[in-house]
């Protein structure tokens, strides 16, 4: 069955979270590449709700920013200065009532039958903010066994070996739910029963608007329970059911560090899983991460040591790993990325990175294309079927298609003050150990030779090089560096050379050299 879409879905996630002994309010420690109240907004998006509430109140201004980037559309509920669970919902439906009831007015209803009318109506899901492995499909189990059984309130429950700690559910003999009763509350044969409440709820908005409004403090704690308006529910007529989650782990809480980390796990596992299932190869799955929104293609491979972040993409035969880091990155038809770090980078179909390869923001890699290994680019467009094979750095640098950048060389693209962008034409080869000053321009089909340093304009087809004759200073380490081990390995050289004499053709050679440098520093 299809769930009705909810009236409203409200997440809470008011509390300070101190057990995280952190200066990031808990509902924003991330988890797979999403923050813990972001995974929640995203369940409640997967029900298509009219409306989307999140209560808040410890570092609101923090919170309500993030949720502000993450979901512009979901409104923001202040709670107020009164503790527990049901004043944090009383607060929420107060602000979708009122919002509801500013539409209505927008819309041209008047009158007070008008503002009554335009409350909230029907079902109304309440979640929580630091529950991470809560997904749409079981938020919208929950709200199709409320329709199905024609609940006022239906809980969410699970049944754990342990339930210290937790509120418990004490069902009739017609399996209904009469009450939650929480841990300090309970007497020890309710604290026998291991169903417990996961604190996640579909309401009748009528009726929880009702029952809100006659919750009291009279508790262990001092607080308004949520909890207490299943009894109310039941009292005023409603019928009280639940639906125990297939998996109890999924509805664990996020307290602290450990908790974070145990989720992060579980929750990766299972993203690891779908991917696989949708016809991924993931070798090592214990060693691979991927985030909540990254995107594979099927026949894409993920080797060991791999992980995967951000809004990444992997096309279909594509090779990615091992030990290789990705952050926003599109990775192409049957391209390799082998031990790579890299973000918001562009990798062409067939084209090959790696190993030992930082790929900085702004790099587009075209088709076929090769940056290989101890290799470093930023803001480097490299052409299709180009080259840069090793040891070099491409910064604020275009390189047309069928280019070869030799290894070790640099694109000088800053002078201290001001960063430049270079441009290297089509079929361009750049010797090895070049240095390019920014801006130049190397014209299509030019060469430079090894060791340049380009400082000016190539054009096309042009060789440009700025070597010197090399010259040989015979006998200088013996002079200049006696004593070192270097001048005994030459003088033994020079002695196993003089007893096997040497041709006279390499006696002349070595006087005129020697003729030559006489008298050198």
């Amino acid at each position: 069955m299809t769930p009705t879409p909810p009236a409203a879905v409200m997440i809470l996630a008011a509390g300070a979270g101190t057990r995280m002994r952190s200066a990031t309010p808990k509902v924003l420690h991330r988890i797979a590449g999403r923050s813990l109240v972001a995974h929640a907004l995203a369940a409640a998006a997967e029900l298509d709700p009219g409306r989307t509430v999140v209560v808040v109140r410890h570092e609101r201004e923090a919170v309500a920013s993030h949720i502000a980037d993450v979901a512009p559309h979901a409104l923001i509920a202040d709670q107020d200065a009164v503790p527990g669970t049901g004043s944090a919902v009383r607060c929420g439906l107060s602000t979708l009532d009122a919002t509801t009831v500013a539409a209505a007015v927008a819309a041209g209803a008047i009158g007070d039958r008008a503002v009554l009318d335009n409350q909230v109506q029907g079902s109304v899901v309440v979640t929580s903010g630091d529950v991470p492995l809560v997904d749409g499909a079981l938020l919208g189990a929950l709200v199709a066994a409320h329709e199905e059984q024609g609940n006022a309130v239906t809980v969410l429950t699970a049944e754990v070996p342990d339930a210290t700690g937790y509120g418990r559910i004490v069902r009739g003999t017609d399996g209904a739910v009469l009450r939650i009763v929480e841990h300090k509350d309970a007497p020890a044969e309710v604290r026998a029963i291991r169903e417990i409440n996961a604190g996640i709820y579909v309401f009748d908005a009528a009726g929880l608007r009702d029952a809100l409004a006659h919750l009291t403090t009279d508790n262990a704690q001092g607080e308004l329970y949520l909890t207490d308006v299943l009894a109310l529910a039941r009292e005023a007529g409603g019928r009280v059911g639940a639906l125990v989650a297939p998996d109890a782990s999924a509805v664990e809480g996020v307290n602290d560090r450990v908790q974070l980390a145990a989720a992060g796990g579980a929750l990766n596992r299972r993203i690891v899983e779908g991917w696989m299932r949708a016809g991924v190869t993931v070798v090592d799955p214990a060693t691979t991460w991927i985030d909540a929104d990254v995107e594979l293609e099927a026949d894409a491979t993920v080797l060991p040591g791999t992980q995967l972040h951000g809004a990444t993409y992997v096309a279909a035969g594509a090779t990615v790993g091992p030990d290789t880091t990705l952050t926003d990155v599109e990775v192409g038809e049957g391209a390799t990325v082998t031990r790579v770090h890299g973000s918001l980078a562009k990798i062409g179909p067939g084209a090959t990175v790696g190993p030992f390869t930082y790929l900085r923001p702004g790099t587009v890699l075209g088709k076929k294309g090769k940056i290989g290994a101890f290799v470093e680019t930023k803001n480097a467009t490299i052409g299709a079927h180009s080259k840069v094979p090793h040891l070099s750095y491409v910064g604020d640098a275009i390189v047309g298609e069928h280019s070869n950048v030799g290894a070790g060389s640099i694109f000088v693209n800053y002078d201290g003050v001001t960063k430049s962008s270079s441009h290297v034409g089509d079929h361009v080869r750049i010797g090895s150990d070049n240095t390019l000053i920014a801006p130049v321009e190397i014209g299509d089909g030019a060469y430079t030779g090894a060791g340049a340093i380009i400082r000016h304009d190539v054009p096309a087809g042009a060789l440009a090089l700025n070597a010197v004759s090399q010259q040989v200073v015979e006998g200088w380490v013996e002079r200049r560096r006696p004593g070192t081990p270097s001048a005994a390995a030459a003088r033994a050289a020079q002695d196993a050379d003089d007893s096997r004499g040497l041709s006279s053709g390499a006696q002349e050679e070595r006087a005129a050299a020697a003729a030559d440098h006489k008298g050198e520093a």
